[in-house]
This record gives C-alpha cells, sequence and structure tokens, in this order.
C-alpha cells in the first residue's frame, strides 16, 4: 500500500496502512527475507544514491533515499493541497486507530461512513481449510493490518512448493472500506494474474481471526534493491528492459479497467536473483475499478510517485503512467524528479517544479529518452501518453515489444462518433498533418482491430476488447463503453477516418512541433473544412453559454466570417468540463 516512511524492516502494505520498527536495523540476509512476496516490501535504504542537497557529514532527516514520514502539521505556507489527509485517514479506518503514528502513516483517503454504528460482515465467503493445505514458515514482512509468511503447501498441485502468504487481520478491518479493500484485492489479483508479468495469485482462505492470500513467492528481490546495487542507476538500454516490463503490465491493467494508484519501485519484484529474470507487478491493496471516463477523487499512494491530478483530486489511469516516468527518470540519473524533506515539500514539488534534465548524467542521456521521460511527466495527464502509446515511442520501437490495445482509442472514437460535422471536419484536417512518429501508434491499434477490407465496425472493435476480457471487466464497467459506440454499427470506418477519430489533440499539443502541425492541420481545414459560421452557431457547436460570445468573437475572422487559426485550435480543444465527484461505489 502507499506509504510516507521507511524502515530497515519489510513492512506488509495492506489495506493503506503500514507499520514499522522504530529502530531501524539492517535487512536480514537470509532466504526467506529475500524472498519478497506480493505483500512484503523492503524499505531499506542503508547507502542511499540518492541526491542530498545537505552539506557533507550532515545527515539527512529524513534520508533523500526514503520515503519521509507523514506529517500532520504543515509548517511551511501555503498549506499542502494533501493537508485532509489525516482526517480522511480516520474516516477510512475509524476514529479508534491505533498505532497510527505521525512517521507511520501512508497517503490514503476513503469516503467516510457510519461503520462503528452497525456490526460489520466480515464473512468473505472463502475457504476455511488453510491449515490443512499450507504449513506456515518464518514471517518475513509486518504491516497494520497484519503480517506476510513464507509457506509451503502441504497437499494439492503446490504440495513441497514454497508460497508467499499475506495474512490480513480481521481486527484490523474497523470500516466497510476497510473490508472491501480486500474483497477487492483478491478479485484483481485473481482476475489479472495471468499476465506474465502479474504476481500469481494461487488461492484465499479466511478463518474467524485473519484471510489468507497465497501467492507466488518471488526470491529476486525489488527493483529498489537492484537500483541500489547498481550503483542508483541503470544504463539506458538495460532501463529500456525494465520500463517495457512495466508498461506491458500496467496497460493490461489499464484495459481491463484497473488503475494500480501505488507504483514505485518497491512494488516490482524479481521473480530470481537472475539478472535477465522476469519483473513482476504486486501490492493491489490501493487498486480500484475504474470507467474510461471516470474520475476518482481519493487521495492514495506514496508521496515522491504521486501524479499532480491525485492531489487536485480529480484522476484517471494516466496516474499510474506518471509513476511510471518518476520511475523511469530514477532508473536514468538515480536521483528523483522531485524531492523535498517534507513530505508537504514534495507535493509543492509534484504540483509546481519541473523536473531537472540538464545536470550530469542527462546530458549523456539519449534525446529519445529524455523526450520519453517529459511526455510521462507532463502535469496535465490528458497530454501524458498512454502505455500503450509509450511502447510505440522512438526510445523503446527496436524493443520488438508487443503493442497491447488502448483503451483510449475507444474513448476518443466514441466522442468523434458524437461530434458535430464540423469537428470532425478539424480533426481529418488535423489527422492529414500526423507524423510518421504518430501513426506508428494508429496503425498498431487500427491492426489490433482486425479490420476486413481496409475498414472496421463497431464489431471489431468488441471483438478486440473481449480479446482480452478478464472478469474485472464486469466490476470496472469497461464494456459499457461498447453502447456508447452504437452508431458505429451502422457504418464502417477506413484507417483515415480512425487516425481523425483516434487523435488526441492534447497529446499532440505536447509534442515540440505541435505548431508546425496544427499550421498544415489549418491548411487543409482551409481548404475541405472551413465554412462560414456565426458566434451564436459557434457557441452552439462548443455547447457555450451566451455569456462566451465575447471570447468567440476573436476566433472567426472579420474577412470572412470563418474560423482563424487561433479559432481553429482552439476548437480542437472544446470546453473541458472537470468531474466533481464521480466515484461510484
Amino acid at each position: 500500500m502507499g506509504h510516507c516512511c521507511s524502515k530497515s524492516i519489510s513492512v506488509v502494505n495492506n489495506n493503506d496502512s503500514i507499520t514499522a520498527t522504530d529502530h531501524p536495523k539492517p535487512p536480514p540476509q537470509s532466504q526467506e527475507a529475500a524472498a519478497r512476496t506480493p505483500a512484503a516490501v523492503s524499505n531499506s535504504f542503508a547507502c542511499s544514491p540518492f541526491q542530498s542537497p545537505l552539506p557533507a557529514g550532515v545527515p539527512p532527516s529524513p534520508s533523500p533515499g526514503r520515503t519521509p514520514g507523514k506529517k500532520f502539521r504543515w509548517p511551511l505556507p501555503p498549506p499542502s493541497p494533501a493537508k485532509p489527509i489525516m482526517s480522511a485517514i480516520m474516516r477510512r479506518f475509524g476514529s479508534g486507530k491505533q498505532g497510527l503514528k505521525e512517521n507511520q502513516s501512508p497517503i490514503a483517503e476513503g469516503k467516510g461512513g457510519k461503520e462503528g454504528e452497525r456490526q460489520l460482515d466480515k464473512n468473505f465467503g472463502y475457504s476455511k481449510n488453510f491449515g490443512a493445505k499450507y504449513e506456515l514458515g518464518k514471517e518475513v514482512g509486518r504491516g497494520h493490518f497484519g503480517h506476510t509468511c513464507w509457506a509451503k503447501g502441504k497437499k494439492g498441485s503446490l504440495k513441497g512448493k514454497s508460497v508467499a502468504v499475506k495474512i490480513i487481520s480481521k481486527a484490523k478491518m474497523t470500516t466497510a472500506i476497510a473490508v472491501e479493500d480486500v474483497r477487492r484485492e483478491v478479485k484483481i489479483l485473481k482476475a489479472l494474474c495471468g499476465h506474465k508479468h502479474m504476481i500469481k495469485f494461487y488461492d484465499v482462505f479466511e478463518d474467524a481471526n485473519n484471510v489468507y492470500i497465497v501467492m507466488e513467492l518471488c526470491e529476486g528481490g525489488e527493483l529498489l534493491d537492484r537500483i541500489l546495487s547498481r550503483g542508483g542507476r541503470y544504463p539506458e538500454e538495460d532501463a529500456k528492459i525494465i520500463v517495457e516490463q512495466m508498461l506491458s503490465v500496467i496497460s493490461f491493467c489499464h484495459l481491463q479497467g484497473v488503475v494500480h494508484r501505488d507504483l514505485k519501485p518497491e512494488n516490482f519484484l524479481f521473480t530470481t536473483r537472475d539478472e535477465d529474470a522476469l519483473m513482476k507487478v504486486i501490492d493491489f491493496g490501493l487498486s480500484d475499478f475504474i470507467r474510461p471516463d471516470q474520475r476518482l477523487n481519493d487521495i492514495v499512494g506514496s508521496a515522491y510517485y504521486v501524479a499532480p491530478e491525485v492531489l487536485h483530486r480529480s484522476y484517471n489511469v494516466e496516474a499510474d503512467m506518471w509513476s511510471i516516468g518518476v520511475i523511469a527518470y530514477i532508473l536514468l540519473c538515480g536521483s528523483r524528479p522531485f524531492w523535498s524533506r517534507t513530505e508537504s515539500g514534495i507535493f509543492r514539488s509534484v504540483l509546481r517544479a519541473n523536473p531537472n534534465f540538464d545536470d550530469s548524467p542527462w546530458p549523456a542521456v539519449s534525446s529519445e529518452a529524455k523526450d520519453f521521460v517529459r511526455r510521462l511527466l507532463n502535469k496535465d495527464h490528458r497530454k501524458r501518453m498512454t502505455a500503450a502509446q509509450a511502447v510505440t515511442h522512438p526510445w523503446l520501437r527496436d524493443g520488438n515489444l508487443a503493442v497491447p490495445l488502448d483503451i483510449l482509442i475507444y474513448k476518443l472514437v466514441k466522442s468523434y462518433l458524437r461530434a458535430t460535422p464540423l469537428k470532425r471536419a478539424a480533426l481529418k484536417a488535423l489527422s492529414k498533418a500526423l507524423t510518421d512518429d504518430e501513426l506508428v501508434y494508429l496503425r498498431a491499434q487500427f491492426k489490433l482491430l482486425e479490420p476486413k477490407d481496409g475498414c472496421v465496425s463497431l464489431s471489431n472493435f468488441k471483438t478486440a476488447l473481449m480479446r482480452h476480457a478478464t472478469d474485472v471487466m464486469t466490476d470496472s464497467r469497461v464494456l459499457d463503453i461498447l453502447n456508447l459506440m452504437e452508431p458505429l454499427a451502422y457504418k464502417k470506418m477506413s484507417f483515415e477516418e480512425f487516425c481523425a477519430a483516434a487523435i488526441s489533440v492534447y497529446q499532440l499539443e505536447a509534442l515540440e512541433g505541435w505548431e508546425q502541425i496544427a499550421s498544415i492541420a489549418f491548411e487543409y481545414f482551409e481548404q475541405e473544412g472551413n465554412r462560414v459560421i456565426s458566434v451564436e452557431e459557434l457557441a452552439l457547436e462548443m455547447n457555450m453559454a451566451p455569456g462566451a460570445y465575447s471570447l468567440l468573437n476573436g476566433w472567426i475572422r472579420n474577412s470572412d466570417a470563418k474560423l482563424s487559426f487561433l479559432g481553429y485550435t482552439k476548437f480542437l480543444h472544446g470546453v473541458t468540463i472537470r468531474s466533481s465527484n464521480t466515484r461510484h461505489s
């Protein structure tokens, strides 16, 4: 789970809480301790490679290599945007939560309730014969809600095999949200474990006191450990391999309608100690289901990796891409892009500061790698690359990584189908100005739809999505988007029109060559799509009130009453209405 402290003991990330010892000591070197599990995460920073702004010989407090302790008193004005976290945590876990010390709490926020007024139902319906199937061994991690143990199968297909068992105490489930967190984590692990970079889920049990989640035992350690063992950073070619594995599994999660919400080096484990071992993502205790057009508003995650829109309390799967951008930055240069001695300072840095790409070793890093990181660390989530787009970025294009189906094209095509003729004409003109780099992604997505005679229809979109469907798609309601694409059932879409429908104006605007693209697109628009339009009609096109007439006047040329270049680019953007509270239980 997301947390804001680090100790030299394995801790269990269980449902938005963390417990750690007060006196750090070196992590054990036994096989059990080295074999990290999805519930056990080492936070040892004995010799941090991350740069410290403090003078030599002055011990940092906390260390730049650590995730700092949670500060409930905000000493620096202006107040942190995460100041309400304390009261929200108390609502989530109950006012009687013990052990919620200043340096032990996570970033976690949920909706309040009146769970204390009624008896919670903690019966999950899981099997109750855990003791008959597994023999528990040494504890390898401990958290506020429970602990993680090494175990061995006693019968069945896992007989004699070592596994990791995440044991979650029911006594610590003091709210309905905490109960639902456990239920959702199990459901996600069970449904998505077929992906090669997902931790394997074996079984789940319960008794009167605990829930037991049986999973794969990863003996290769955390990504964080390997970064430290390499002196703090990876060679560029090795960093590509790590990032590609992240994108592969996260794109799969996003397609299923699952947002992880706590991606960080500690939550990626290697199956073995071999250099070329597979890496797997773990810890879905903070994960949630999310519809394509939904915005979540609860603040969760880990301070260094949290996206700006999470602090603004309105986010979707793009928040995971920001976290991957932070990890990629660390891999390439050995320091964090956003740093401060306090958590509130980190948040301000995330919201206001720009990553440093000037100091060593960035001058020696390829321009493609720097562009890749910049496009993930864009503070405007609409301009950020998706996982599928990142796979086709020039930095990774030579890796022969399969391009995954992107849920974004469904969202964009749905909007295109409901757009006015003028808006579609504007987008078609824009699609004709696309660069070859942008067409690589669109060609890959079109191919995944398996067009017939060079065209696709609703059946192609449905078949492609169902090919990757798992049980969690029902909970995330991703398939509902097909109903909104119903107009495509009565027509066919060529590749040219698909390009117009599946491009994101905001993402194109983030490119260095956006001005040239927009200029070329406007020339096409002048030739084929621009027409005489009044301010009233333009306001109607954009669903704007009469109060906006004065603004729109500047978008229409006085000479011929057609859209100007400024008007064209503004019209492409449309009007963005920020949802206030779109999270549904």
